[in-house]
């Protein structure tokens, strides 16, 4: 870039940086800038307060059929956690036509190397 058009930008960038407007406050003892950063958090928290409250209703409503399910099962993921030493020994669970979930057992050449010292391929 010439030195010539260069001047002409800083002397820009100067007056802008030192612009009375920049430093000038409302009432509230906030600058201007502060005040434009507030009303843009304002208008954002305003469009997504739908979304929030679908999603509080959601939770709501989710709450208790979680709790029950937590009630329900959570000693029996307990046992079977214990039961299984290392989960990379086996597929993905799968729920059959008729309801029923199986873990199948994958064949010794499935199994990753060093799977039961707890190494993680990458």
């Amino acid at each position: 870039m010439k030195p010539v058009t260069l001047l002409p930008r800083l002397a820009l960038v100067a007056a802008l940086a030192a612009s009375p407007v920049m430093a000038e406050e409302t009432p509230e003892g906030r600058s201007m800038m502060e005040d434009g950063i507030l009303l843009f958090l304002e208008g954002l928290q305003k469009q997504m307060e739908p979304t929030m409250d679908e999603l509080q209703t959601w939770a709501d409503e989710l709450g208790p059929a979680l709790r029950s399910f937590t009630e329900e099962m959570g000693p029996a993921l307990a046992d079977l956690m214990e039961q299984v030493e290392d989960w990379s020994a086996y597929h993905p669970p799968e729920v059959l036509p008729n309801g029923d979930i199986i873990i199948r057992r994958k064949q010794p050449e499935e199994v990753p190397q060093g799977a039961d010292e707890g190494a993680t391929d990458i």
